[in-house]
């Protein structure tokens, strides 16, 4: 989507002119409109886990005083009452906001808010009986007559621009193990293990994981570590890992896990990865 937004208000990946949505329209009859919604919000829940993302609040956005919201007092109260239903129904506290709805209906935004403590909206799910209505949509129901569908709207990170800002911010470049562009690093301390180090790349590369080759090349073994600080694993492989094909795991927080088998490490971090995991070790020892 296309804004043409004013030059003043742009700034880095949060405001921009060209955005990439994430965003779904879902038709249903009135009886379905609001598993939808939970569903929806519970979709953002799960979103959020897997990202590493804290919402600073949930809040309920409702219209204002000002004529640039729809004229439907009885379809306001029904879509308002579904989403405050929703709310209450998933326990999540949240605040009720006038003047923050779409012009065709209210809607449950998730914010969140970056290191200068600028608030923003990056999800909503908003119920909408006004343009089903506007574009004459209806379906045939089991009584064989006609009625007009609901529509949920889910935007489930909504910009991916604003998402991707949000998570180099919050994360520092540290991203989840399964979102990071490099997933594992091989450092062979020396030319003697590069061949150990291009075997295990392969190996990598066939359970679908990012991994790249650190050689002595590219200085010591503590600057390639250092060099390496933002990737979740790091691979030290020694004479004694190549001869017994183990690898020496370093984690992206500090720990140094005992050498293990190269075999039972990458199944372990591809079933990590693979659940999209905010975890980089379960039961790791230092």
């Amino acid at each position: 989507m296309y804004r043409s937004e004013l030059s003043g208000v742009l700034g880095g990946l949060t405001r921009v002119r060209a955005i990439q949505l994430n965003d779904a329209h879902i038709f249903c009859t009135l009886d379905q409109v609001a598993e939808e919604a939970q569903a929806a919000l519970k979709m953002i829940r799960r979103a959020y886990e897997a990202l590493g993302i804290t919402p600073t609040r949930y809040r309920l956005s409702l219209p204002g005083p000002g004529g640039k919201y729809v004229a439907a007092p009885e379809k306001w109260q029904r879509s308002t009452a579904l989403l405050t239903d929703v709310l209450d129904r998933s326990g999540l506290p949240y605040e009720a906001a006038e003047g923050e709805a779409a012009f065709y209906g209210p809607k449950i935004d998730v914010q969140v808010t970056d290191g200068a403590g600028r608030e923003s909206t990056l999800s909503t799910v908003q119920v909408d009986f006004h343009q089903p209505e506007q574009f004459d949509l209806h379906y045939i129901g089991a009584d064989g007559a006609k009625h007009r569908p609901v529509m949920v709207h889910r935007s489930i990170i909504g910009s991916v621009e604003r998402a991707v800002a949000h998570l180099i911010e919050q994360h520092g470049g540290a991203f989840p193990a399964w979102l990071a562009p490099t997933q594992l690093v091989i450092l062979p301390i020396s030319d003697t293990e590069l061949p150990n180090a291009a075997a295990l790349a392969q190996r990598c590369t066939r359970l679908g994981l990012r991994a790249e080759i650190a050689g002595p090349e590219r200085g010591s073994l503590g600057a390639r570590i250092r060099e390496a600080r933002l990737v979740p694993y790091q691979a030290v492989i020694g004479a004694k890992e190549a001869a017994d094909d183990h690898i020496a795991l370093r984690l992206r927080d500090g720990r140094r896990l005992d050498p293990q088998p190269v075999s039972d490490v990458l199944t372990h971090i591809s079933a990590l990865i693979g659940a999209n995991s905010t975890d980089l070790w379960a039961d790791a020892t230092s």
